[in-house]
């Protein structure tokens, strides 16, 4: 064990225990938006930061490692102001409607001013943010905030991807990575502001290394990943998560046990997740478990349920 200062509290945590398991431990709470248990940090998204004593500058509790003797500040106005301006740098530029709850709460909390850097750019067109060179900036109008605003990623009857909600958090590139899947199919392009999730040379998905495990929806923070059932209910304005049920199952194609939880609305499966502190699946599925549930509502017939026509739409192939 190791003890530490936190917020003049004493504490002591586990060796090789991080800043923000030690202030989890004893209730402390810090926002994350990057960081996940399953995940190996990447010190990203920088709403974690705290402070601590004799440091030059703020560090990222996700990754910090607790120390003999530390003295940390975790709600210090060096602390608010920075988490305030990390808030009003991401809402100028990212689509956040569909991201947790919380970021709302984090906004009144740290009286972050959404509207600071004035109204948004004119969303770029289809192809042209991914075509931009590593390096190269358009010079700003001075009138309007630039986001990363364009058209969504609809190549495939599985996910779509949904770029303007964006925060480049990491963490769907590191699930189809080194910490889950080991597949590699995204990673990050560009520099700066240019930055972006991409595939291979900008590749469909389908002509890509993705295997459509889908471990990255399940842990993308902000709607920028999405089923493609769910996104073609809430453009035809039919998703209602109040109506909906989840039933937690063992996956049925193989004997590895996977634990699934069905999300279910209408009497339909409109999604598959799997629950993070599963010892076999950590939340992550195939492509069988996470997709493959029509055999259980055959579509085939549909009925006079609204429902029933979008997702027998979503599930056609791209361009039928």
């Amino acid at each position: 064990m190791v003890g530490l200062t936190i917020d003049g509290a004493p504490v002591k945590a586990p060796a090789g225990a991080t800043l923000l398991e030690a202030c989890r431990q004893v209730g402390t709470e810090i926002p994350t938006l990057c960081y996940l248990p399953t995940l190996t940090p990447v010190n990203v998204c920088r709403i974690c930061v705290v402070e601590v004593e004799r440091n030059r500058t703020l560090v990222p509790a996700c990754s910090r490692v607790a120390e003999e003797g530390m003295v940390v500040a975790t709600d210090s106005e060096r602390v608010r102001h920075s988490r305030k301006m990390v808030l009003e740098f991401l809402d100028s530029s990212v689509d956040l409607s569909l991201a947790d709850d919380e970021i709302e709460d984090w906004v009144d909390r740290y009286g972050a001013d959404t509207a600071r850097y004035g109204p948004l750019s004119a969303p770029a067109a289809a192809g042209e943010r991914d075509g931009r060179k590593p390096g190269h900036h358009h010079p700003p109008d001075g009138a309007t905030a630039e986001g990363v605003h364009q058209p969504t990623k609809v190549d495939n009857s599985l996910y779509v991807r949904e770029y303007s909600r964006c925060i480049l958090c990491y963490k769907c590139v590191e699930a189809c990575g080194i910490d889950a899947q080991g597949t590699y199919a995204i990673a990050v392009a560009g520099r700066g502001f240019d930055a972006r999730i991409s595939t291979e040379m900008d590749l469909p998905l389908g002509d890509s290394a993705c295997v459509f495990c889908g471990n990255c929806i399940a842990v993308c923070p902000t709607g920028a990943l999405m089923f493609r059932s769910e996104w073609e209910l809430r453009r035809a304005d039919l998703w209602d998560p109040e109506k909906q049920a989840v039933t937690r199952t063992v996956c049925s194609y193989c004997g590895v046990g996977c634990n699934l939880e069905l999300h279910t609305q209408d009497n339909r499966i409109v999604k598959v997740t799997s629950p993070q502190d599963h010892e076999v699946t950590n939340g992550n599925l195939c492509i069988k478990g996470r997709f493959g549930y029509d055999y259980v509502q055959n579509l085939g017939d549909v009925e006079q349920d609204p429902i029933d026509e979008v997702l027998k739409a979503a599930r056609r192939p791209v361009g039928e």
